[in-house]
This record gives C-alpha cells, structure tokens and sequence, in this order.
C-alpha cells in the first residue's frame, strides 16, 4: 500500500467504517451468507450476447459517467466487466452503489451479457447484492505491492494486484497436479508418513524439535519422507510416494526454505538409471504443460529441458580433476583438509564449519562444481560417505548409484538406487553416530524401526526426492525462493 500515505489510508478507513456503521444501522448487513451463482467469472465470459447470468467477485475498478458506470469484478483466474445504467435499475438503487460501494468489495451482479461497442464481453446489471464491505482501501491499481516484504506477508494483495503472482501460483497448483497424474498413471499410489517422529532420519539436515507432551518425549519435524515409504515398499506396496512439506532447521537464503515442500517416490526393482529416464519425462510434459516450451530463461541464462539427452558429469572423477589427488580413501579429516589447503583450493578458516569428511567433500563441491552448471546436467557416481541411504556400487563400493539433477548451481532433484541391505546399511548409520560426536549438526540417528523394517527384507528399487519450490522458482525466474511460497513464514 506504498501508493496511499499513512494519513491518507488513515482517512479512507474511517471513511469505509462509517459506511459499514450506517449500513449496519439502516438494518443492512453489509456481509452477506451467501450469493447464488449462476456462473463463476471465467464462465461467465464464455456466454453469448442475451444470457443470463448472475456473478460475483471483487470489484478492483470503477468509472462512472453521471448516471452510468463500469466496474469490473475479478478473481484469481479472471476479471469481468459489468455496466450499471439508471436504464437498468433505478436511480435510488444506481446512487445507493455509488454511495456505499467501494474498490475492494465484493459484490455480486445479475444481468444480461452483451458486447459495447468497443467489443468489450460486458454484464449488463440488472440487479446487485454488496456481499462483503472492505474495511481498507486496495493497494493502487496501477502500482500494486512493491515492497517485498509486505508482499510477502499480505500475499491476498498481491493476488489481486500482481498479475505474475496469480501466473506463479496458479502455475504451482498444475504442476502438482500434474506431478500426482504422472505418479499414478505408472502405477502409484500416494500415500501419508508421519510429521511428528522419534528419529532424525531420511537425509542428513538439521532438524526442527518439539516435545510431546501426552507422551512426555522429545521428537522432531520430519526432515525427509524416506525411511517410512521404504517400509510401505517393505509391507507390498510395489510403487508409493508422498508430496508434501519437509522442515529443516538450517540458514536461510534466496534458494532455501526451512519449510519446504517436496515429492518422493519409490519404486520397487526399479535401479537409478530407470529414474533418470521417468524424472526427465516429468520435467518436459511438467514444461511443455505450463509454459508450452521445454526452454526456460532464468536470470539471464537459457536452459533447453528438451534435448534428447541431458549431459552427464562424473561427480567423483570431476573432483579428482578438482583436487589433483584421489580422496576416496581418505578418512581422516585433517589429512584431508592439509590436502587442500595445499593445493590452493580454500584456506583453513574456510574449512572451520567441516566437521567431518562428508561435509568437506560437499562443501567443495558446492563451490567448484556446481556453482558452475547452468545444465541441465546429470551429476552422478557419488562417493559414499555423501549417501548414507544409498546402494553402494557393485563394481567400487566407495561409490553409490546416485544421480542428482543440477540446474544453475541448483539441485532439482536427488535420486539414487536405495539400499537395502541391512548390515551396510546399520555401518553407514553408526558412521553418522560418529560423525555427530565429531560436531557435525546435519546427521542421522540410529532408526531402529527401519532397520527392523530392512531386516525383514525390502526388494531393490530405486527412490527420488524433487523439490518443488525450487523448480517453480526456476521456471517462472523468481529470484527468491519465497516468492514460490503463497504465505512464507517471516520475521
């Protein structure tokens, strides 16, 4: 509302209270319970010249020429004009509108379609109902919301004013539906895991805490949705997943949410490289279905989804090009780091928040590969110390059978075969234990239920976890992550 001063907005309240203050003494309520239909606003432009229709919306404009008006009534899909004449309605009825009706009410109109003569399809009133009185004038029309921050936190705004908003948003609730289309026309079915749980399990993140009461425990916000869709896959459920929110209690940036939301399928006898082929698929049609191109540009860069084939980067052999060494077999985290100090790469101030070698292979990676892919690019055979869930690779089992999607120095997705085999997988768990001993916040506890699942046998198969907030952030080129989310949480 940057448009109106404070004492100008100040004035305009008063104003529009002590319009709802007569209205409520003439015995008119000026918030209706209802309003019957005919049509909703992108319907009712669908009609022919003579139909009859009765509409609703808000009403965002209005100019009037003496004894005749246009406004216009909008909503999230649509906006309509309607015209109200004293030819149609008396004149007490068209000056009591003018009166008490302002920008920002809804109101409901019925009348006759027909075109003006500048071939505008138009409502002409016969009959109005205010449904709804706005307390506070709309931001200017022209201008709409321009600081961010009350963007963020008045997002009803927004949606009104900001036409892009309404595109994204829109944009956003296809491509879930699209992504569950997809999902079940291949057989799966989705399903829900618990928010609320006993163990940090399923990536290694930082997790959100909270105490139970009823149960006098501590436990946290999932981080992950992993661990329970395996043990559904365990229990006869051939192909599962679950789109929904994930919370990590980690930093903030233009690229990353705390309360995020992500889908995740699994499915069995299925290994990494069948899911390359199905995420691809489902990244094009999810393309072609919102934007009607598979070419995305995202802050000055151009990114072509549709070539036949995506260019694939070995993760481990691009860092031993980095390093100049094989780090593989390098357990110890001093010795490493000493390596890299060496070699230039970074000093050992910027390596102080590694606490183990896992986040210094990761965090070297972040800023030496892929901060340089604008791809898409199919990163994969990923060292093993990076994947505690992962299937180890059969021909070296210091690699696992990973690939992640990266698109402008941004992960889409991480996918991988899964492991299932008990004993490696219980190793891999006490490593993390370790690993937290060491300091390191972003680690996984020993999940005793799903290892008890694994034990009883899960068959191959291969899972992928793609981020959702991030993907809309790059295909409608939104500079921060919140502007995907309809309400962030803010300070």
């Amino acid at each position: 509302m940057e448009q109106n001063t404070t004492e100008n907005l100040y004035k305009e309240t008063d104003i529009r209270e002590k319009k709802i203050n007569d209205l409520k003494a003439m015995g008119i309520n000026p918030y209706a319970s209802k309003f019957d239909e005919t049509h909703n606003i992108s319907q009712a432009r669908e009609l022919n010249d003579g139909d009859k229709v009765s509409v609703a919306g808000r009403m965002i404009f209005r100019r009037t020429f003496g004894k005749f008006m246009f406004v216009q009534i909008s909503d999230v899909y649509n906006k309509i004009q309607v015209s109200l004449s004293v030819n149609q309605i008396p004149l007490e009825t068209y000056k009591w509108f003018n009166d008490y009706v302002d920008i920002g009410d809804f109101v409901g109109f019925t009348g006759v379609i027909y075109h003006t003569k500048t071939g505008e399809l138009t409502v002409q009133a016969e009959d109005y109902k205010l449904l709804s009185k706005a307390m506070k004038p709309l931001p200017e029309k022209f201008h709409g919301l321009t600081d961010i921050e009350t963007r963020y936190r008045q997002r009803y705004l927004d949606l009104v004013t900001n036409e892009n908003a309404r595109k994204v948003f829109l944009g956003r609730s296809k491509i879930e539906s699209i992504i569950r289309r997809y999902l079940e026309d291949l057989g799966f079915i989705e399903i829900e895991t618990p928010v609320l749980q006993t163990a940090v399990s399923g990536a290694s993140a930082r997790p959100f805490f909270t105490h139970h009461n009823a149960l006098d425990m501590e436990c946290n916000l999932r981080i992950a949705k992993e661990t329970w869709l395996k043990q559904a896959i365990a229990g006869g459920i051939p192909r599962v997943f679950e789109l929904g929110k994930d919370f990590r209690n980690e930093g903030m940036d233009a690229t990353h949410l705390q309360e995020f939301t992500q889908v995740e399928w699994y499915a069995s006898y299925w290994d990494f490289e069948k899911n390359i082929k199905v995420f691809k698929e489902l990244v094009q049609k999810l393309l072609q279905e919102t934007l009607g191109t598979m070419v995305v540009n995202y802050q000055g860069k151009q990114i072509d989804f549709g070539k036949e084939t995506w260019e694939r980067i070995n993760y481990v052999e691009e860092m031993t090009k980095i390093l100049g060494f094989d780090f593989l077999d390098i357990e110890d985290l001093d010795e490493f780091k000493k390596k890299v100090v060496e070699k230039g790469l970074f000093t050992y101030a910027d390596l102080e928040e590694c606490k183990s070698v896992r986040t210094l292979i990761d965090y070297i990676y972040k800023r030496k590969i892929r901060e340089e892919i604008v791809g898409p690019v199919i990163l994969y055979n990923y060292p093993a110390v990076l994947k505690t869930l992962a299937r180890r690779n059969d021909n070296d089992n210091r690699v696992t059978d990973v690939f992640q999607v990266v698109v402008c120095g941004a992960e889409i997705c991480n996918a991988y075969s899964e492991l299932v085999d008990p004993m490696i997988q219980r190793e891999t768990l006490m490593q993390q234990l370790v690993e937290k001993a060491n300091g390191d916040e972003e680690t996984m506890d020993l999940d005793e239920d799903f290892l008890l699942s694994m034990e009883h046998g899960m068959p191959p198969m291969s899972g992928l976890g793609f981020g959702i907030d991030r993907f809309v952030m790059l295909i409608y080129d939104l500079p921060n992550i919140k502007d995907t989310v309809l309400f962030p949480i803010m300070k």
